[in-house]
């Protein structure tokens, strides 16, 4: 079982540009859900929504191409990806050919499926998930819009804020008021890599139906994780479990989005109902 400390986070790394699958590092779920009290089946749908803005590799004439690509991991997956190892992986395409953008779309779909169902489900079983992947010539960069994340700002809220690390106790529900359907989201989202203690900014979207959920002890909670160190996927289960189980509302969804690192972003989202993805669109700061 890989840990997230075996990876190369924090470690000088080789610099490959020839396409090597054993860089990407897949790191199991299944611990840091235990620790939020998920033990067998998830209670939750969703995926992580990636997109890489460093896609390169060479044609069959040995001409550079460029893209952008798109990556959706399902929930189901026994293993994340280990960022770092995901972006050295990218790098080996660089001076690598292919026929052509559907074989670059192929092998990143076969190699992603790999790791993330290692030790699991194979991915030609067809009752799983599949992986998806997008790839985005450049005649299409100018159709890739801009936009944030749609609620009510809890940001304009003039809180006192003193507790930096994951305080679900703050979250409360405001008794006797009539049930709501609402969206609210932050901008004030931070926390740490799990491993080398780099911040990570991010903003996130919670949207529910039930008893009110206060909304300044809400942002209270969520400025908690500023000093916690947790991967991206796992802090948007935290907040998804804590919600669930502390404010108990009939539908829940969160939906996190993070700024780029090394040339990728990681967009995790987590529902309590089936429901359509959100579409994959970058808010400013990414």
């Amino acid at each position: 079982m890989n840990r997230p400390e075996e990876s190369q986070l924090g470690k000088a790394a080789s610099y490959i540009d020839q396409y090597d699958a054993s860089l990407l590092f897949p790191i199991p779920r299944a611990s840091k859900r235990a620790e939020i009290g998920i033990a067998a089946a998830l209670p939750f749908l969703g995926a992580d929504m990636w997109t890489a803005f460093e896609l390169s590799w060479l044609n069959s004439r040995g001409k550079p191409q460029v893209a952008l690509a798109h990556f959706t991991v399902p929930c189901e997956t026994p293993n994340i990806i280990e960022s770092k190892s995901f972006k050295l992986y990218l790098n080996s395409f660089n001076n690598t050919r292919f026929a052509d953008v559907d074989a670059v779309r192929a092998r990143l779909r076969r190699d992603l499926s790999e790791a993330v169902w290692r030790n699991g489900t194979p991915d030609d079983d067809a009752t799983v998930p599949a992986i998806g992947v997008r790839i985005l010539l450049p005649d299409l960069f100018d159709r890739e819009p801009v936009h944030e994340l749609d609620g009510i700002n809890l940001d304009r809220l003039d809180v006192a804020c003193d507790r930096y690390t994951p305080a679900p106790d703050l979250l409360k529900v405001d008794q006797g008021e009539a049930p709501v359907s609402e969206v609210l989201v932050s901008n004030l989202l931070k926390s740490n890599c799990l491993v080398t203690g780099q911040p990570d900014w991010g903003a996130v979207q919670i949207s529910y139906s039930g008893v009110p959920i206060d909304q300044e002890s809400l942002l209270q909670y969520l400025v908690s994780f500023r000093n916690h160190n947790e991967f991206h996927e796992q802090c948007v289960e935290r907040i998804f479990m804590d919600i669930w189980t502390r404010c108990k509302p009939t539908r829940l969804a969160v939906y996190a989005r993070y700024t780029r690192r090394g040339g990728l972003d990681i967009n995790p989202f987590r529902s309590s109902y089936a429901q359509v993805l959100p579409p994959n669109i970058r808010t400013a700061r990414q």
